[in-house]
């Protein structure tokens, strides 16, 4: 039974591994390769620290946690270096998960700032402070290491390698900084979000008797919106909408915090316990399963964050069209009700209002021309009105 788990086990890490390597490289490739893409810049450096995770850590873990290699000694060196990456990545994941929320609540609740603000300049500054954090972090992690030239085996190589009141104090602020910060940011996040779908939900769609009645042709954008509407979605299915997008929000708000909390709350707790439980060593099967747990999470982000993207999903569709030299043709649009449920929710606030006819009309429309709508009489719901300048 042991030979058993222990071949389960371990084909469940190796799939872990490999899935995290084939996902973040195709989520990164087609955000590179997609010049609209391109925005997604935090969802591609998600992508990269997943990725090194994926190449590094994962495989040193498999060593770690798998009875075939009792064998392996490291060094002290050796195991610091493999403490300092596991932090590092851990840290530089999390941290931009966060910043990725804080994106999409400007990027939804405030587009006209997030238009101005949102620059290049400002990313690549997110990037480094993301780094920047994640080093200082690691940095407590090898305070009060021993020094010489002692060895350890695979399996013991973890933080609690050095005892000592350093070890305490490390993992409350690394539990702190990496755990109960972003928790807070991403729930309080996402309940804005979802405050906003809530509202875009319940907004009153045109009816029938409305637009039956003959009117002077109109060229604005709500008059072409409702005859758009009106010719190409069935009647039955308008009403539906308004109670699908607090379905959507709802669903997805539990999705990505249920995700990062089932990740991430093990690990972070088995590590506190074990830091003011007096005689704790550290290492075996218990950390072993929450480690594992944690790391999962690199292999399920490329497709919470990235695959389940409508627009990702239909770049990464055309390329593989393309390399299999099939020709594109003229694509609609999905429905509103069989819109993907982890679809940006912007893109779902702007679907519930219009139906468009071709492919080119499925891209989303830019900030500015969000900011345009705005101008014309189409608020976005739950937005804060932006102060002129």
């Amino acid at each position: 039974q042991s030979i058993a788990q222990e071949v389960v086990g371990l084909l469940c890490m190796v799939l872990l591994t490999l899935t995290a390597l084939v996902a973040n490289t195709v989520v990164m490739v087609v955000i590179l390769k997609t010049p609209l893409l391109r925005k997604f810049i935090f969802v591609c450096h998600l992508c990269v620290v997943d990725l090194l995770s994926a190449i590094f850590l994962m495989p040193l873990g498999i060593i770690s946690s798998s009875s075939c290699f009792n064998r392996v000694i490291y060094s002290i060196a050796e195991c610091q270096a493999l403490i300092f990456l596991n932090v590092c990545f851990i840290s530089a994941s999390i941290l931009t998960i966060s910043i990725i929320s804080v994106e999409r609540y400007y990027y939804i609740v405030h587009p006209m700032r997030y238009e101005v603000k949102m620059t290049m300049k400002l990313a690549v500054a997110g990037v480094i402070f993301i780094w920047v954090k994640s080093v200082l972090i690691t940095v407590l992690a090898l305070v009060g290491w021993p020094q010489g030239n002692g060895a350890t085996s695979a399996s013991r190589c973890t933080v609690y390698w050095s005892p000592g009141a350093h070890k305490k104090v490390f993992v409350i602020i690394f539990s702190i900084v990496c755990f109960v910060l972003p928790t807070i940011i991403i729930f309080a996040v996402y309940c804005s979000v979802y405050r906003v779908a809530r509202m875009a939900s319940l907004q009153h769609v045109p009816m029938p008797a409305q637009v039956a009645a003959p009117r002077h042709r109109s060229d604005s954008i709500a008059s072409q919106v409702t005859i758009i509407t009106t010719r190409n979605l069935p009647l039955p299915r308008l009403m539906p909408e308004r109670f699908l997008g607090s379905y959507k929000a709802i669903l997805t708000l539990v999705l990505i915090v249920g995700q990062f909390l089932c990740c991430w709350l093990p690990f972070f707790a088995f590590h506190l316990h074990s830091s003011v439980t007096a005689g704790t060593v550290g290492g075996g099967h218990g950390e072993m399963v929450v480690t594992w747990i944690a790391y999962s999470s690199f292999a399920i982000n490329p497709f919470f964050y990235g695959l389940l993207n409508r627009q990702i999903r239909e770049e990464l569709a055309r390329l593989r069209r393309s390399c299999l030299n099939r020709p594109l043709g003229q694509e609609l649009c999905l429905s509103v009700s069989e819109a993907s449920v982890q679809e940006n929710f912007l893109q779902f606030l702007q679907r519930a209002t219009c139906t468009l006819e071709t492919h080119a009309s499925c891209i989303s429309p830019s900030p500015r021309n969000r900011l345009d709508q705005t101008k014309m009489g189409f608020p976005i719901p739950g937005q804060v009105p932006e102060e002129s300048s």
